[in-house]
């Protein structure tokens, strides 16, 4: 490239000052290339990549000038040693420019594409960038309406979670079939046994198990807290295996157990599940022990049936194989003592041995320390509460009823039956004495009465339980047994004859009913011993949204080792009695009455007077 060439490309769009710079314009050829043949060059360019007939004889023009000069140049060099310049047409030497212009642009991309350099304007990577941009806010913008939507719907059910990577809240049955390939046979069974819509627990739990998280799931009773773990549980184990069970779901009591088996049954009607629940000891080692089919999917169960079976030697039952392991009514399980269970269910979660394992915890009232053992020993946990924590269902409409004594309450139990009630009702105690006590009183007022308690025998349990869901039994007496999970249709009326000792038995005791958004009432008794209590009942009552006196509200607040002492040790009352004391007398024995007779003859031979006469 000579310098006229580097000086042409480098000085390519620049204008000179031709009146200033003449002779350096003269010398480097600029001025004759812009003045005198710049239009002709202009017309004779192919824009199109097509060639006129006067370029074409340009260039044969070009061929034979050059072959001349080639001739005529040897000649001359071989005569005088000088070369001189024949002249060539300006159009011919337009043309040769043309022609190694050409070939410059021809080479230029052939290097690129070796190079792999693609060359773009600045017009174009301006217009991409704005498409990226545009294509960016768009997608940010229908996240941010998407989750506009989710939060809507959170809101309008009252639904809090916490966690992280949180799928969105299912509106339907329908989308849930869609989204998680139930099977069509599960959604018909959903359909039949009347649930049309999911509630709200429903709607946030079962797509976090689809997702199969570890969920701590709080919800008011009677909120369908059985479906919302049941169905994920069926989803995920897909069809029977023989592998032993796979799920495993605990219950405090053998009543609510007995309830979840019946609704896991009607669930998985048509697909084949083999639902178990231990009923005796002796017959469950043989059917579940090492020597067994291992013919069978889900297993539920009380706490302490399932550990009679694991400390036998060997174990009559295998958990290794448990992939969802289901605590029903949570914070009850997990109470330390004697009313709870904490105990058998560390050595139930030690069974359950398999990595797969996920675990759920359901209940409707909230406890800390519940929490604080899932946030140290569940993976990656979501918890779930449907409105504010421990409170009362808004369809049951509470009343406190001022009654003086316990002889009051009795009276006010009586001017209830006097009035005329709605069946089936259930009258909860704080005691089983205190239970046998109310029935005796209650069952001459000529009203189908009850009682159930831990002191009777399964068999009587089972019997009293299906003759109230029957019908038979108008008034069900009942202790704390009943008060957790056990889902009765259409109770209408609830009386706490006994004030309960913590909020969290006040409700359980009261969502018996108001159950699956029917209305119901709960009525409940107070004396002046109950003093202490009154203030958080009467908090929780206020909080649904039932009117309370506002000297209730603002009563002194009880010590904690007092109020932990009325949960362990109920405040001691009067039996429940009307009938005179000298009728419940033991009588006299036929030993005593033959001492008293001999006595009385020995008097009446001294001739000292008898006793029956002096008493008399």
């Amino acid at each position: 490239m000579d310098a006229v060439d580097l000086f042409r490309k480098l000085g390519s769009g620049a204008k000179f000052d031709l009146k200033r710079f003449a002779k350096d314009a003269e010398r480097f050829k600029v001025v004759k290339s812009q003045s005198k043949y710049s239009s002709q060059q202009l017309a004779e360019t192919s824009f199109f990549g097509t060639e006129t007939q006067e370029n074409a004889s340009l260039e044969s023009r070009l061929s034979e000038d050059d072959g001349e000069e080639g001739k005529e140049g040897s000649d001359e060099e071989q005569a005088s040693g000088k070369r001189k310049r024949t002249e060539v047409d300006e159009p011919v030497k337009a043309a040769r420019k043309k022609k190694k212009g050409a070939k410059r642009k021809s080479e230029e991309p052939e290097k690129s594409a070796e190079e792999g350099i693609q060359w773009m304007s600045s017009q174009d990577t301006a217009k991409d960038t704005k498409k990226e941009s545009k294509d960016k806010l768009s997608l940010k913008r229908l996240k941010q309406l998407h989750q506009e939507k989710v939060n809507r719907v959170r809101n309008q059910n009252r639904i809090n979670v916490h966690g992280t990577d949180i799928p969105d809240p299912v509106s339907t049955f329908e989308e849930l079939q869609k989204e998680y390939d139930l099977d069509p046979r599960v959604i018909q069974n959903i359909k039949t046994a009347g649930f049309q819509t999911p509630t709200p627990i429903q709607m946030q739990a079962i797509p976090l198990m689809m997702h199969k998280r570890e969920i701590l799931a709080c919800a008011p009773t009677g909120s369908g807290k059985t479906m919302a773990f049941c169905l994920p549980l069926l989803a995920h184990l897909r069809q029977p295996l023989n592998k032993g069970f796979r799920a495993l779901i605990i219950s405090p009591t053998r009543e609510l157990a007995t309830q979840t088996h019946r609704e896991l049954l009607k669930l998985s009607e048509g697909v084949g599940f083999r639902v178990h629940m231990i009923n005796k000891g002796v017959d469950a080692v043989k059917k579940y022990g090492p020597k067994s089919a291992k013919k069978f999917d889900i297993l539920v169960t009380t706490p302490n049936r399932l550990i009679y079976l694991l400390n036998q030697d060997p174990p009559a039952i295998n958990l290794s194989c448990v992939e969802w392991l289901v605590v029903d009514e949570s914070d009850k399980l997990f109470e330390d003592g004697k009313r709870g269970f904490r105990e058998q269910l560390a050595t139930i979660f030690l069974a359950c041995s398999s990595p797969k394992i996920c675990r759920v915890l359901f209940s409707a009232t909230f406890a800390t320390d519940v929490e604080k053992w899932c946030k140290l020993n569940l993976d990656n946990l979501v918890s779930v509460n449907i409105g504010p924590r421990n409170s009362a269902v808004d369809t049951v409409e509470q009343q406190l009823l001022f009654v003086g004594s316990e002889n009051g309450k009795l009276l006010a139990m009586r001017n209830l039956i006097k009035q005329g009630f709605l069946p089936p009702v259930l009258i909860f105690v704080q005691s089983i004495d205190r239970a046998r006590e109310l029935f005796h009183e209650l069952v001459y007022e000529g009203i189908n009465v009850d009682v159930i308690h831990a002191d009777r025998t399964q068999q009587q349990r089972d019997n009293v339980v299906s003759s109230f869901r029957s019908g038979k039994i108008w008034v069900l007496i009942c202790t704390a047994l009943l008060a957790r999970g056990i889902d009765f249709k259409g109770i209408n009326l609830v009386v706490n004859y006994d004030f309960p000792t913590t909020a969290v038995d006040y409700i359980h005791r009261i969502g018996r009913t108001g159950r699956a958004g029917h209305k119901g009432k709960a009525i409940t008794f107070f004396t002046e011993d109950d003093k202490p209590l009154l203030r958080s009942i009467a908090t929780v009552i206020k909080k649904a949204g039932c009117p309370v006196p506002d000297y209730m509200i603002g009563l002194k607040k009880i010590k904690r080792k007092l109020k932990r002492q009325l949960v362990t040790k109920p405040p001691r009352r009067s039996t429940i009695r009307t009938t005179p004391r000298m009728l419940f007398e033991k009588k006299i024995g036929k030993g005593k009455r033959k001492k008293r007779k001999a006595a009385d003859k020995e008097a009446e031979a001294k001739g000292e007077p008898s006793e029956v006469v002096s008493n008399s």
